[in-house]
């Protein structure tokens, strides 16, 4: 970790706890600063609360008291990035003109490795790990962090320059960024998402496009030349860029970047494995591949651990994730499938008959824009708040073979049944969990121990 003074002695309100504030609040303490922790949750039912409070840190909890900045003379604000800009504290700090940051902001700050950042509106965790995966096989010392799970300023006190971090971005985390500057960054694709928080999808794409702002000509830019917006957004860019496509050859000179050319993964003038040696299934993953080998290229990794890891990776768990074949029956473990396009992007996985698993939580939308997709789609078995309009979709898309049970695990059981050799068996909700289960982990695993029932 980086011996930095910024922090000394300064005044830094801890905004929203969870393992990100928390992690934040501990790295400024260590830092001398004077941390200031506020958390909606009361004191008395909240873990991390209390261990800050041994620590010596001054917690308030239950509200967002008003007078806070000014009782406590505030000079930052760190921010959980799920709370939004309209908190009335945030907007305070704004009137202010108070720096508000995300604790990705501290890990830039304190880090001696370089990073490697990647963001996007689907396809994140898969190819973040892809790239981990591909770094580690060559023998370098990748270390994950970001969204995938892992606190980026927790890792980040952990590298060293024989390091690389690896880390996934949300907009939310990128909007609180100011100096922040990877190595190597990474905008996979844009879709409309998360407008409750941004407001409009201009405010969404200025958010990740903070993942360039700050590179300079020794750093690296890797953009979609398939996405217009992702090449819009790579323009505000010092970097060299380097591009990858799933449409053009890149064969003849114009850009530098990963595509396919006669069935093969290429780099620049590098064919590196037939698309067919990849375990991975589906179109989207073969775009998160050709960005992984972009990114990977660009640090010198060789072929051979490119060929390694896609002749073995075969999905992150609850993302397309091939859980195992029964009796000739392949199952797929989509429960990150949380809406429509994901789903579909599921569905386009594959050619062979598909009996599909869907439901969740009802948000008030229909599912029309799933029906050009379901065409695969041989059987469906339907749970939860949405299994009514889901099941009504299909039924307009031809589907006859139609069931509704009660829960993840008796899908599972049901759609073997319905099922015959060589069909996918996929749960892809399409839904978030949260009308049945804490979490779509949690319904994942619960897919997953009916498969191993059934084996």
């Amino acid at each position: 970790m980086k011996s930095v003074q910024e922090f000394n002695g300064k005044n830094v309100l801890v905004l929203g706890l969870a393992k990100s504030g928390l992690a934040a609040a501990k790295l400024l303490h260590q830092l001398e600063a004077n941390v200031v922790v506020n958390d909606i949750k009361s004191i008395e039912e909240n873990e991390a609360a209390k261990e800050l409070e041994q620590l010596g840190i001054t917690v308030i909890g239950g509200k967002h008291p008003l007078d806070l900045l000014d009782d406590y003379k505030i000079e930052m604000v760190v921010k959980n990035p799920g709370i939004p800009y309209k908190n009335p504290i945030i907007t305070q700090a704004l009137q202010k003109q108070l720096p508000i940051i995300t604790e990705v902001e501290l890990a830039y700050r304190i880090s001696e490795a370089d990073i490697i950042a990647i963001t996007g509106s689907n396809g994140k965790t898969t190819t973040t790990t892809l790239i981990f995966e591909m770094l580690k096989a060559d023998g370098q010392k990748p270390l994950i962090a970001g969204n995938i799970g892992k606190v980026a300023c927790e890792v980040a006190q952990k590298a060293s320059k024989e390091n690389i971090i690896i880390m996934e971005l949300s907009s939310f985390q990128l909007l609180g960024t100011i100096h922040f500057n990877p190595k190597i960054a990474l905008i996979l694709n844009i879709f409309d998402t998360h407008l409750d928080y941004h407001g409009t999808k201009e405010e969404y794409m200025k958010a990740k496009q903070r993942i360039f702002l700050n590179q300079n000509r020794d750093d690296v830019s890797v953009v979609n030349l398939d996405d217009e917006h992702v090449i819009e957004l790579s323009h505000i860019s010092k970097a060299e860029k380097v591009y990858f496509s799933t449409k053009t050859n890149l064969s003849k000179g114009v850009y530098i970047g990963a595509y396919i050319k006669d069935e093969y993964v290429w780099y620049n003038d590098e064919a590196i494995m037939p698309i067919n040696d990849i375990v991975l299934p589906g179109k989207h993953n073969l775009e998160n591949i050709l960005a992984a080998v972009a990114v990977v290229k660009s640090r010198g990794v060789k072929n051979d651990a490119i060929r390694q890891v896609l002749t073995s990776f075969s999905g992150v768990r609850h993302r397309l994730q091939y859980v195992d074949t029964v009796n000739g029956r392949r199952f797929y473990n989509d429960s990150k499938a949380t809406n429509i396009l994901a789903t579909s992007k599921a569905l386009e996985a594959f050619s062979t008959p598909i009996i599909l698993l869907a439901g969740g939580l009802d948000r008030g939308n229909e599912f029309d824009e799933l029906k050009p997709f379901l065409r695969n789609v041989k059987a469906l078995v339907t749970f939860g708040q949405t299994a009514p309009k889901i099941e009504r979709v299909a039924k307009e898309a031809g589907i006859e073979k139609i069931k509704r049970v009660d829960n993840v695990e008796q899908a599972a059981f049901e759609a073997y049944e319905m099922s015959n050799e060589k069909d996918v068996i996929l749960l892809s909700p399409a839904c978030a969990s949260w009308d049945q289960y804490e979490t779509f982990e949690e319904r994942g695993d619960i897919f997953i121990d009916a498969v191993h029932k059934l084996k």
